[in-house]
């Protein structure tokens, strides 16, 4: 005799998606949501999209500046070792730094979670680090999407990814025009590896066991894990004041670039003309501790160390001379540490990184050049 087919009622749930998660996720994080209200946007969430009236910002003419990002491989740091709260931070900086080497206020910003089961716990650490970048950034997260899949990704897996709306008014953008020869290029300090170059430090830290749960080699009151999960220092708020024009007299910052991928030989031409080369001092500031410890681990070349980290330096900004001072007094003030780092001179388009083995703490010889 044979048995009666299975006639349970399928659902949903029964796939690994649970709506009822999502909806508590929702309500866990709408708080935090409204704690980024701003001027032009009310940060509710729930509707299909999210509303934000330029006018209402104070803008009359604006140019819209949109920038888009992830976290790469540092997702993978934070799940392994349960450091799920500062990696929203990560992801707004990714994108509001973009956005601000164009001039443009970040405005609004909207996020991507993806997973293959939602746990709320570590949806909501993680989008409450998101809001909190929002915050410091002064932009209203006004929308995001959480998307469950399961068999796409491994238990307790997630990927991020963000996209970010930012104004300046027409005629104020930063396009470059005004870099020139003689320039100065000030470096912002970087908080840490911020959010590039984790494929190598994760690669670094398999081959050669480090404990991330002991002190750092480099520094005995604080975890290692600590220091590589430290969040992208955000630029927005110490930059604004000084990428528009002020008082009828054009903006100090000529041009600026986030040091991103590629580290600081690939990005600084980026925003350079045509028969610029960016001259930088290795001497001119003293290599982190942690960037020292990375380089000493692995061996690695100056070039490389050049091309995949920042160095130290999270921004680098170009102004004319007249304008170092008081730009640097400015920024001081504004909470970031500055280093006069190098110039801008006549020669093919590109950056040079040159300077003496004592600059780094790592003892290694630095010089390399790279043309864009």
């Amino acid at each position: 005799m044979s048995e009666k087919p299975d006639q349970t009622p399928y659902t949903y749930e029964h796939a690994g998606v649970s709506i009822a998660a999502g909806n508590a996720l929702v309500k866990a994080i709408a708080p935090l949501v409204r704690a980024t209200a701003r001027p032009g946007a009310d940060a509710e969430i729930g509707g299909f999209g999210g509303f934000f009236d330029p006018r209402a910002a104070g803008y009359k003419d604006p140019l819209l500046v949109a920038a888009n990002d992830g976290v790469g491989t540092k997702v993978k740091l934070a799940i392994d070792h349960d450091r799920h709260d500062a990696i929203g931070i990560d992801l707004v900086a990714m994108c509001v730094n973009d956005l601000i080497v164009q001039g443009a206020e970040p405005l609004f910003f909207l996020d991507y979670f993806a997973t293959g089961q939602l746990v709320n716990g570590v949806a909501t650490r993680v989008v409450a680090g998101i809001a909190e970048g929002c915050r410091i950034a002064g932009c209203a997260l006004i929308g995001g999407e959480t998307a469950e899949m399961p068999g796409m990704y491994q238990p307790g897996d997630y990927d991020l990814a963000g996209f970010c709306v930012g104004a300046v008014e027409r005629g104020e953008q930063l396009t470059g025009e005004a870099v020139a020869e003689g320039d100065v290029l000030l470096g912002l300090a970087s908080s840490g590896v911020h959010s590039n170059g984790y494929s190598l430090v994760r690669r670094l830290a398999a081959d050669k066991g480090w404990r991330m749960d002991r002190p750092a080699l480099f520094d005995a009151d604080r975890l290692l894990i600590d220091h590589l999960i430290a969040p992208t220092r955000i630029y927005v708020r110490s930059l604004m004041p000084f990428v528009r024009p002020m008082a009828g007299k054009p903006a100090p910052i000529h041009a600026l670039a986030h040091i991103t991928g590629g580290g600081l030989l690939e990005n600084i031409p980026r925003v350079l003309p045509k028969g610029l080369h960016a001259h930088v001092d290795a001497d001119a500031w003293e290599q982190p501790r942690l960037m020292a410890f990375l380089q000493a681990q692995g061996h690695i070349e100056p070039g490389e160390m050049a091309r995949t980290f920042n160095c130290g330096i999270g921004m680098v900004l170009a102004v004319a001379e007249d304008d170092v001072a008081a730009l640097t007094t400015g920024l001081i003030a504004a909470g970031e540490t500055v280093h006069r780092i190098g110039d801008l001179r006549a020669g093919p388009r590109g950056c040079t990184v040159a300077g003496s083995a004592e600059a780094w703490s790592a003892r290694a010889p630095w010089s390399a050049t790279h043309h864009a």
